[in-house]
């Protein structure tokens, strides 16, 4: 009986026999040839990019670097810094260093007095020097940096940083103004760490990846900033490993390999060290070059499978020869795989789609003697298997459908009766809220905007009428949602109890109260880390008859404004509950006529918007009440929720915002007992979104 030649082994020997003929051979030596040649002009070819990108660097570098060093050596600068609170010798200097500042790339530079640590920063944005932009501490970690570079015998640095204080980040250029006696400080200049990445790292030469590091081999400038190693200039090696050139190479004979090559670029600066290594689990042509002047290495990264190292046109007789022996096996596999494969299969693909369509009758090719027949034949059996199951699956999808439906419905129930036990709560918990008081004591001189984030929240109002004068004040507790208004009912009695204790009076007595309440109440000991149980609150008394406000706070301050100055009364910078006690103090200030006063929780400052998605911040929030202090408190609750949700966009509500705003003219500042004889009147009335107007 002759041995039977299946399906398999027809088409593998036929495709093994081609390419042993003509590919194997062929494709050895013609691909060790290209090989060889790319890497020859993959090693010039990086070496001369690298040199070329070393003086593109140094020559833009070396001019700010070198205008800096005349800044810092100025007799002007040293003079006023010799003597800071000289306002003639602060005037010569800001003469001159306008002059720098136009002169420098970045229209910008900074001076720094050693003595007071005064950071006096200028540039288009900021052109005054009035005053200093901040003032360095020794303590601070993000000032460490000036500490290191004036307590070194460098006589400058440069150095890749973000000054998180003015918000930008540059490559800094730091020279320290030496005096008889030692420093007198720093002055320099920066480029914008984006557009110097842009102009010297970002190149459009694909395949090549230009990194600059210093001799520890720390990265100053790379194409993904996250992997700087900021503020690295100043220190001496002190600097995080995986913010280091090597530890982008996984293997350690490559790291110390590369490491050797750094070095030997310093030794001869004019020569261009080029090694082979993993970056990024591919293989790169290393390329590293010294620019003394900068004490910063350049390192070129190239991909070879990238890179255009060699022209199209070389490879065009090669790739017509394969094209021509590649046409051939084709046409040959071809013939023979739709003689023995693709005809037969044809057919078993007409009789799988019949099935397909619930025809499990159809008749398959089972009578071949090769791997076609008998997967016909496992194809017939497989037919009828599919057509039992496809029964009982049917039957089993009927039940399980009856089920779900069951489910749903009890879902739907479940989910109805949370819904209404939330709009209860909401009802509860906005009778808590002073309106009616409010409404009776202040009839149209007060606005609120209340807005909780979902249908509760952990934010609410006080109002007290007290004998000569009022207490009003927002509590911010901490949580959302359910959490978060049982908060707000715990807050309300333990400050009213506060206030039966203590007196409307005095707020910072009542603040004291309240906290050794809560902390009696919600012992830290026996709650989990988890849970925060602190809360912010503003409290300030109106005094009618000395026409004085006394005010209290944690965390929230208190603003007025006639439309034209904003001041604030601030709060305490930690909340009550905090895990350290302190004690709130009163702060007093005379009751202006006509001005608005406003208390806001944090959750309108906190509002994310705009085009970078950051919070509304303090300073949009003072600008919207010194522009809306003259108008109506209605209106102004308005215009403040209109000017939130222009900010706020398609963005979600982060959480509870409560907005308190009241005035006092001379009509209805008038003591409780003294009311029926001054008549009360004004066009202001509240606005709270929960409730009709």
């Amino acid at each position: 009986m002759a041995a039977r030649w299946g399906l398999r082994g027809k088409s593998v020997a036929t495709l093994l026999l081609a390419c042993i003929l003509s590919l194997i051979p062929a494709a050895i030596i013609g691909w060790q040839a290209i090989d060889d040649i790319r890497r020859h002009f993959a090693n010039a070819y990086a070496e001369n990019y690298t040199l070329l990108h070393m003086q593109k660097i140094l020559a833009p570098v070396s001019r700010e670097l070198a205008l800096s060093q005349r800044f810092a050596d100025s007799v002007v600068t040293r003079e006023w810094l010799e003597n800071e609170s000289d306002p003639a010798r602060k005037a010569r200097f800001t003469k001159e260093a306008e002059g720098y500042r136009r002169a420098f790339a970045d229209h910008s530079y900074f001076v720094i007095d050693h003595d007071s640590g005064d950071y006096y920063f200028v540039d288009d944005e900021r052109p005054n020097l009035e005053s200093p932009s901040y003032r360095l501490n020794a303590n601070d970690p993000e000032d460490a940096w000036y500490f290191q570079t004036t307590s070194s015998n460098e006589p400058y640095n440069l150095n890749v940083n973000i000054d998180h204080k003015l918000g930008v980040t540059k490559v800094w250029f730091n020279v320290v103004v030496q005096g008889e006696r030692g420093p007198l400080g720093l002055a320099g200049t920066g480029l914008d760490l984006s557009q110097f990445l842009d102009e010297f790292i970002r190149d459009e030469a694909p395949g090549l990846t230009p990194m600059i590091v210093d001799r520890h081999g720390a990265l100053q400038a790379h194409p993904s900033p996250e992997r700087i190693a900021f503020s690295s200039g100043v220190s001496d090696g002190d600097v995080d490993e995986q913010q280091t050139v090597q530890s982008l190479l996984s293997d350690t004979e490559e790291r110390e390999r590369l490491t050797d090559a750094m070095q030997a670029s310093r030794q001869s600066p004019e020569d261009v060290q080029t090694l082979w290594a993993t970056l990024d689990q591919r293989e790169r042509l290393l390329s590293v070059g010294y620019i003394p002047e900068l004490d910063w290495h350049l390192i070129t990264a190239l991909d070879l499978s990238v890179a255009p190292i060699l022209e199209r046109h070389w490879l065009w007789p090669l790739l017509v020869a394969l094209t021509l022996v590649l046409g051939i096996l084709l046409m040959a596999f071809a013939y023979a795989t739709e003689r023995l494969i693709l005809s037969p299969l044809n057919r078993l693909k007409l009789s799988a789609q019949a099935i397909a369509a619930g025809n499990y009758e159809s008749s398959l090719p089972t009578a071949r003697n090769d791997e076609i027949g008998e997967l016909s034949q496992a194809f017939s059996h497989m037919a009828g298997q599919v057509e039992r199951h496809t029964q009982e699956l049917e039957s089993k999808v009927r039940e399980r459908t009856q089920e779900l439906e069951r489910a749903n419905a009890e879902m739907a129930a479940a989910h109805k009766k949370i819904d209404d036990s939330l709009q209860y709560a909401s009802i509860i918990q906005r009778a808590i809220l002073p309106d009616r008081q409010l409404d009776l004591h202040l009839e149209h001189l007060y606005g609120v905007l209340w807005k909780p984030r979902d249908t509760v929240g952990g934010d609410f109002y006080i109002f007290r009428a007290h004998g000569k004068g009022y207490l009003l004040g927002v509590v911010d507790c901490a949580g959302h949602g359910v959490p978060g208004s049982l908060m707000t009912m715990l807050a309300r009695a333990t400050i009213d109890h506060a206030i039966l204790q203590v007196g409307a009076e005095d707020p910072a007595a009542i603040l004291n109260e309240t906290d050794r309440q809560c902390r009696d109440v919600l012992r830290p000991d026996q709650l989990p880390a988890s849970i925060a149980t602190n809360m912010d609150i503003g409290l300030v008394w109106v005094n009618l008859e000395e026409r004085q406000l006394t005010f209290a706070g944690a965390k929230i301050g208190l603003y007025t404004s006639d439309g034209t100055s904003l001041e604030q009364l601030p709060g305490h910078k930690r909340a009550l509950g905090h895990k350290r006690r302190v004690t709130y103090r009163n702060q007093t200030a005379p009751l202006h006529l006509g001005w608005t006063y406003s208390l806001c929780t944090d959750g309108f400052l906190d509002q994310a918007g705009g085009e970078t998605g950051f919070g509304f911040g303090q300073g949009r929030f003072e600008s919207i009440l010194k522009s809306n202090a003259h108008r109506p408190l209605s209106e102004q609750m308005r215009n403040f929720e209109a000017e939130l949700l222009a900010y706020q966009g398609n963005l979600p509500q982060r959480d509870d915002i409560t907005v308190l705003g009241f005035r006092f003219t001379q009509d209805n500042c008038v003591p409780e007992h003294d009311r029926h004889l001054a008549p009360i009147s004004d066009s202001s009335t509240s606005h709270n979104p929960g409730q009709d107007e």
